[in-house]
């Protein structure tokens, strides 16, 4: 049984649709300026390289798994999707994208559900950046920093790096990397991914993307939105002096960088758990647990859903 009873008429989907692409054409509207005239952007670029999904993904509305869209029968040609009451109605079905994808099902849904499980952590201050240039010669990104060479070393060697997210680890420099709490690999992912990672919460986008049609529009959209403004302080927190693209430094070295930093970064993974929450929902019909990062709360008991059961099933 489907775990949403709804249905769009053509009329009330065609009108959800269009209002998705012309939010989805603002916020991809500086980008594509600047592609269009062979420009970089040191922090932007990253939304659309990093997680590789272009504007036109991007503009493609989904209503969601289990509702049923009226006379919309070219979408029965559509990935993960199948016909509702009639020939001429389609439905996104999550059973489908849990028999064809299960490896990737069980990634997502253990993914999320883990990470909201764990209390978040928020005293890491963005240093993972700074470890990705310590000790480098050279480094991603063809910007000054803003401590210079020795500055930014110093930065690293007087904290403790506490980076949870493999993501991250893995670009840091062959000096740093022993520097870090834990040894990080992508066979550990899960049990280190908490909620008051930046990147864990920008990761939130291409979870949903990868959902394709399970996930509606706007939600899709809230994510990428999360991603853009987590990245914004990714960055600002970061050893570069980004001044030339107005690009004012959070100066974590400094006691109230650091208060700022956490403050940003409390905010942003409020957000996520609520993301975290009604990506489960929308997908499985279920809850994440505690919408809040402070406390650890137990993951639901094994789902009734047919969806969640083929998604267990398929990840253990």
């Amino acid at each position: 049984m489907a775990q949403q009873e709804a249905a769009l008429s053509e009329q009330e989907w065609q009108g959800l649709e269009e209002a998705h692409q012309q939010r989805a054409d603002e916020l991809t509207a500086e980008h594509r300026a600047r592609a269009a005239r062979g420009e970089k952007h040191p922090v932007w670029d990253f939304l659309f390289t990093y997680y590789s999904y272009k504007p036109a993904q991007l503009r493609r509305w989904h209503p969601g798994a289990g509702v049923q869209l009226q006379q919309a029968p070219e979408r029965l040609g559509w990935r993960w999707y199948r016909a509702g009451s009639d020939e001429a109605s389609a439905v996104p079905d999550a059973d489908a994208f849990a028999t064809e994808k299960p490896e990737l099902a069980g990634l997502i849904e253990r993914m999320l559900r883990r990470t909201a499980s764990r209390p978040g952590q928020f005293g890491c201050f963005g240093l993972h950046e700074w470890a990705m240039v310590y000790r480098a010669d050279e480094h991603r990104h063809p910007v000054p920093l803003r401590l210079g060479r020795s500055g930014t070393d110093a930065v690293v060697e007087s904290h403790d790096l506490r980076c949870t997210h493999f993501d991250a680890f893995r670009f840091f420099t062959p000096a740093a990397a022993p520097r870090n709490r834990s040894a990080l690999d992508r066979s550990s992912q899960q049990l280190f991914e908490q909620p008051g990672c930046l990147h864990a919460g920008m990761d939130l986008y291409k979870w949903a993307m990868k959902l394709g049609p399970l996930v509606p529009g706007d939600l899709v959209l809230d994510s990428f939105e999360l991603a853009r403004d987590i990245r914004l302080l990714d960055m600002q927190a970061a050893p570069y002096d980004l001044a030339a693209w107005g690009v004012a430094p959070v100066r974590i070295e400094t006691a109230d960088g650091k208060a700022e930093y956490v403050r940003r970064q409390r905010s942003f993974a409020e957000r996520g758990a609520v993301l975290r929450t009604r990506l489960l929902s929308a997908w499985l019909g279920q809850d994440a647990g505690s919408h809040s990062p402070q406390g650890a709360q137990t993951a639901p008991a094994a789902a009734s859903s047919s969806r969640s059961v083929s998604t267990r099933s398929a990840a253990s």
